[in-house]
């Protein structure tokens, strides 16, 4: 809900307000998001949701890591409503739009990590009409961000194709070399490596494309080159030898990479691109010029572009540092949702998220 104090004191202010957070869900990003609320100079950590039985009760910088604060965790949601925050940070592993619209209509505006919300116009036409009439019963907005999708397949290209007056094509490719991460179930039950096949198993699609569509229809929408499809496809690239892993061994003629590639299809060709290179070791038999973890785009048109986005810190940091890539905008974002106009807020209708460090 809009305030008459956050009309006078925006997040751009001299004399920036400070806004009342609940933190939901303690999971590996959503505890860096409840550490980074705790420390903020303009949020107050206000309540903190929770599932777990044995976290009920709890103090919530115990949780992350941090000494008491004085907050005790929850499991119930009239405990949160009751407490009158400016902000819910959504997190929770799937999306109870039952709570999520008891918030907005209570007047608790929502950012999330969760992608159902991503863009109103590649929603479920009824899930859109339920978050809107919660938000405008509340006059509150909603807002879902992260690292993917969010920043590196919205925020960033819509800065690249500023240059631009042609695209031929935008190409967004993620690399994630997995071999330091010793997860057998994941990477050997889950993910297929170390498999004894030679076909992608299509099935395995349907979350990515699902999670990136709307981003990539986002990006075509403001540019003014709607999307006419979404094509995915995925591909396998085996090992050439024996490759020793963190979790494992990857057998010589076994999965050893996967790519699979979400494609906005504009004339028959693909405009908007994001390709998942994820893989465990590079001496595979396909040549997809695997990189270290990271990002990189490529902008096609008339002022061509080769971007790079690497993360400078050694494989065994990885844990430590990678959930901020996700939590950190998400918790940035907070002012800047609390301050817009009520319903669906998108990439497209907010500022520029500028983080507050004073």
């Amino acid at each position: 809900m809009i305030s008459e104090q956050a009309t006078e004191k925006g997040p751009m202010s001299d004399t920036p307000r400070r806004y009342r957070v609940v933190q939901w869900a303690t999971g590996n990003v959503g505890s860096r998001s409840l550490r980074v609320v705790i420390e903020h100079p303009h949020m107050d950590l206000v309540g903190l949701f929770v599932h777990g039985a044995d976290k009920v009760g709890r103090d919530a910088g115990e949780l992350c890591g941090l000494g008491p604060v004085g907050i005790k965790a929850t499991n119930r949601v009239d405990d949160i409503v009751a407490l009158k925050p400016d902000c819910v940070i959504y997190m929770q592993r799937g999306f109870n739009v039952d709570d999520v619209c008891r918030l907005l209509a209570a007047g608790i505006n929502v950012v999330t990590t969760r992608d159902e919300v991503q863009y109103a116009n590649a929603m479920d036409p009824a899930l859109r009409a339920r978050i809107e009439e919660a938000c405008r019963q509340g006059e509150t907005s909603i807002h879902a961000t992260g690292s993917s999708p969010g920043f590196i397949n919205e925020a960033v290209p819509l800065v690249l194709l500023s240059l631009q007056r042609r695209l031929d094509a935008l190409t967004i490719d993620e690399f994630a070399d997995l071999s330091s991460r010793n997860s057998p179930e994941l990477l050997f039950d889950i993910m297929g490596f170390g498999a004894k096949i030679s076909s992608f198993d299509d099935r395995r699609l349907d979350h990515l494309k699902h999670s990136i569509e709307p981003s990539l229809r986002l990006i075509a929408d403001a540019i003014g080159v709607p999307l006419e499809g979404i094509e995915a496809k995925g591909e396998v690239a085996l090992a050439l030898d024996d490759t020793p892993i963190a979790a494992g061994v990857i057998k010589k003629g076994t999965v050893a990479a996967t790519r699979i590639m979400i494609s906005g299809m504009r004339s028959g060709r693909p405009l908007l691109t994001q390709r998942f290179n994820w893989f465990c070791g590079t001496n595979i038999d396909q040549a997809w010029g695997l990189r270290e973890s990271g990002w990189r785009l490529l902008v096609e048109g008339d002022m061509p572009l080769d971007v790079s986005f690497r993360f400078p810190v050694p494989p065994e940091r990885y844990a430590e540092t990678t959930p901020g890539l996700t939590a950190h905008r998400a918790v940035n974002a907070v002012p800047f949702v609390c301050e817009a106009p009520p319903g669906l807020r998108s990439t497209l209708d907010l500022p520029y998220i500028v983080p507050a460090f004073r």
